[in-house]
């Protein structure tokens, strides 16, 4: 397939592109700079300005791009930092798709969204068909998912990614969490009965490669793993894994105190969430518990 790939310098987007090169896509990547060589195209998704021959002629755009969510307190301006580098471009990907000819137009978009969609929900089992929680993040993940809209109107089959906590030690939560633990003072948030919704990055991009070439994946799709757990356990599997006590629990006003607002939507929300539609689908996750899982996460 020939595939656009855009945020493809970044933790999930390089490793997506390293999974599907070797076997026989040929990828162009979106850059914010001029290009380095023919496989770079370059677009300004802030001003809304990506030349449709960039797309045109070539069987599917990836979308991956978005600041963390994690990375930094949610100010006021960090909020809208959250919403622009996620919106704009998604919008300007799908308006551009939008307005190629029908011959020319990429048949798929997978766009990359998030399990904050459901915010804190407790236990409940959260499939696809859940319904839209509350809170800010929530927010923010409906509209991002919403501005695929004007591909899905010009028929393309649009795919919207709600990851969870992908696991790995060359980025994402683990690249936290290992030096805590390995100086041996990792433990629990908050209560740890809050449910993670977690999936190693080996399955994030042989599941994403999976619904790209499975036409029959369409609409929101949970990208975690089948196997949630609570924060407790999370952190002694953890702990096992690096032969360390977890015996540190951080206090939940203590995370407010440090991160903010982030606290209640993102480390001690609770989000059991199901992937239902790759289940349906077949799709054979590599990393099917939490302690496999993290060995495998802690050497890559």
């Amino acid at each position: 397939m020939k595939v656009v790939l855009a945020g493809a310098s970044g933790f999930l987007g390089s490793a997506v592109a390293e999974d599907l090169i070797p076997r026989g896509h040929q990828i162009t990547r979106l850059v914010r700079r001029p290009p380095h060589n023919a496989g770079e195209i370059e677009w300004h998704p802030e001003r809304g300005e990506l030349d449709p021959s960039a797309l045109a002629g070539s069987d599917a755009v990836i979308s991956l791009s978005g600041a963390g969510i994690g990375d930094k307190r949610w100010t006021s301006e960090y909020k809208r930092v959250l919403r622009e580098s996620r919106v704009q471009p998604t919008t300007t990907i799908a308006t551009t798709l939008a307005g190629l000819d029908a011959q020319l137009r990429p048949r798929t978009l997978l766009s990359a969204s998030a399990i904050g969609f459901y915010g804190d929900r407790g236990d409940e089992p959260l499939p696809e068909g859940a319904v839209k929680g509350t809170g800010f993040l929530s927010d923010l993940v409906l509209e991002w998912e919403s501005a695929t809209s004007a591909a899905v109107t010009a028929g393309v089959r649009v795919a919207t990614l709600r990851t969870g906590l992908v696991l790995a030690a060359t980025g994402g939560l683990l690249t936290r969490l290992i030096p805590l633990f390995k100086a041996g003072i990792g433990g629990k948030l908050g209560s740890g009965q809050q449910y993670q919704s977690w999936i190693t990055l080996a399955d994030t991009v042989s599941a994403i490669r999976f619904i790209l070439e499975n036409d029959q994946l369409s609409g929101p799709v949970n990208l975690v793993g089948p196997a949630p757990v609570r924060n407790d356990e999370f952190s002694n599997a953890l702990g096992a894994v690096l032969h360390r006590p977890a015996l540190f629990p951080a206090p939940a006003f203590g995370i407010r105190l440090v991160v903010g607002e982030f606290a209640n939507e993102g480390a001690l929300a609770s989000q059991r969430v199901i992937p239902e539609a790759l289940l349906n689908s077949a799709y054979q996750f590599e990393h099917t518990d939490i302690r496999s899982a993290l060995e495998w996460a802690v050497e890559h």
